[in-house]
């Protein structure tokens, strides 16, 4: 039996989420996780207690004909990385030393949210259309990580680790049982 991946399981969690998105554009969804437990989970929405697009029928960003990344000063929804580190925020829970797993690059605002709740690396899915989140990031030390280049390095990573198991378990087979 082969394991899922910790960033596949993650990022399948972050998915879910976005199933829960009230924008008519695109549907996000995040997930924090520090020490291999998840903190928060999060997709973007209009605020608690406010009017969501899907209700109301339309993106009023989409109305006007604003491209991706472009009039989000219109747009009710706060994004997914934002809401996951707010319900952090919400119930006292640090973000410090996490990894947030998101299933689209984040914007530069969310990128500003990342650096100032402490995350420290960022697993995404697709391309934004600005690069200026990212330089950011970069700027600041925090990793960020494509979710394919990321399931490579585990993979590899989980290979070596299974190769050395498996010189344990060999050790392990040979020894007589005093039990």
């Amino acid at each position: 039996m082969e394991r899922k991946l910790f960033t596949e399981w993650a990022m399948d969690i972050a998915e879910e989420s976005k199933k829960r998105s009230t924008c008519l554009s695109r549907q996000v969804g995040a997930v924090i996780i520090r020490d291999k437990q998840i903190i928060a989970t999060g997709y973007n929405g209009a605020p608690a207690g406010a009017i969501h697009c899907s209700d109301i029928g339309y993106c009023e960003r989409r109305k006007r004909g604003f491209p991706s990344g472009q009039g989000l000063e219109l747009c009710r929804a706060g994004h997914a990385e934002a809401n996951a580190i707010d319900q952090c925020a919400r119930r006292g829970t640090s973000c410090f030393g996490a990894t947030l797993y998101v299933t689209t690059q984040p914007c530069v605002f969310c990128c500003i949210h990342i650096i100032q709740a402490g995350i420290k690396k960022v697993i995404f899915k697709g391309e934004y259309p600005t690069g200026l989140g990212l330089t950011l990031l970069n700027e600041s030390g925090i990793e960020y990580e494509k979710y394919e280049d990321a399931l490579k390095r585990e993979e590899a990573e989980r290979v070596k680790k299974h190769q050395l198991e498996m010189q344990r378990v060999q050790e392990f087979l040979s020894q007589p049982k005093n039990y």
